[in-house]
C-alpha cells in the first residue's frame, strides 16, 4: 500500500492595524525579491495567537499593539513551492511606536497604506493572503478575538 506524505500547513498570524484610514504594511524582502505584507509570521512553540500577533508586530514594524478582533481565517497554498498556509488575522490598534528597536531580518520599510496607495505602489503582495485581509477589514468583518483560546497552560 501506498502511504501519502504527511501534508501540513504552516501557522501564521497576521495584523491589520489600521491608523488615519491607513493600515501597517512591511516590504519584506523574501527569495530576494522585494513584497509587501501585513505584519506576520510563524506561530512558536508554546505561544498563543494573540501572543504571536503582537510579537511579530512588533519585531517587523516597531509597532506595539494590542489585538481587538479576529478578522478571519485564511487557508492558501502557494503555487511556485507548494507550502500551505492557514492564517489567523487579527485586528490590533496601533498603541506605540519603538523608533530605538530594530526591524527583523528581511524588513526594509515599515508603510502605512490604503487599499489604492497598496496596489498602486509598484511592490508586488507576497501572496494573495494579503488583499484578503485588507478586504474583509474594508468590509467590516470582525470576530472576537477570545474565539481563539489557548486550552491548559502555555
Amino acid at each position: 500500500m501506498h502511504q501519502l506524505p504527511i501534508w501540513r500547513p504552516d501557522v501564521t498570524v497576521a495584523a491589520v492595524v489600521p491608523r488615519h484610514n491607513r493600515l501597517l504594511f512591511v516590504a519584506e524582502r523574501v527569495r530576494g525579491t522585494l513584497v509587501l505584507n501585513q505584519p506576520a509570521g510563524h506561530l512558536e512553540h508554546n505561544e498563543t495567537l494573540l501572543d504571536a500577533v503582537v510579537r511579530e508586530t512588533l519585531e517587523e514594524t516597531r509597532w506595539k499593539v494590542q489585538p481587538a478582533h479576529l478578522l478571519g481565517v485564511y487557508q492558501w497554498q502557494s503555487p511556485v513551492d507548494g507550502i500551505g498556509f492557514l492564517r489567523f488575522a487579527f485586528v490590533a490598534e496601533a498603541l506605540a511606536d519603538h523608533p530605538e528597536r530594530a526591524l527583523d531580518d528581511g524588513i526594509e520599510q515599515v508603510l502605512w497604506l490604503n487599499r489604492a496607495e497598496l496596489l498602486d505602489c509598484g511592490i508586488p503582495l507576497r501572496s494573495p493572503l494579503v488583499l484578503a485581509c485588507v478586504d474583509d477589514f474594508l468590509a467590516g468583518r470582525q470576530h472576537a478575538a477570545d474565539l481563539c483560546r489557548w486550552v491548559g497552560t502555555p
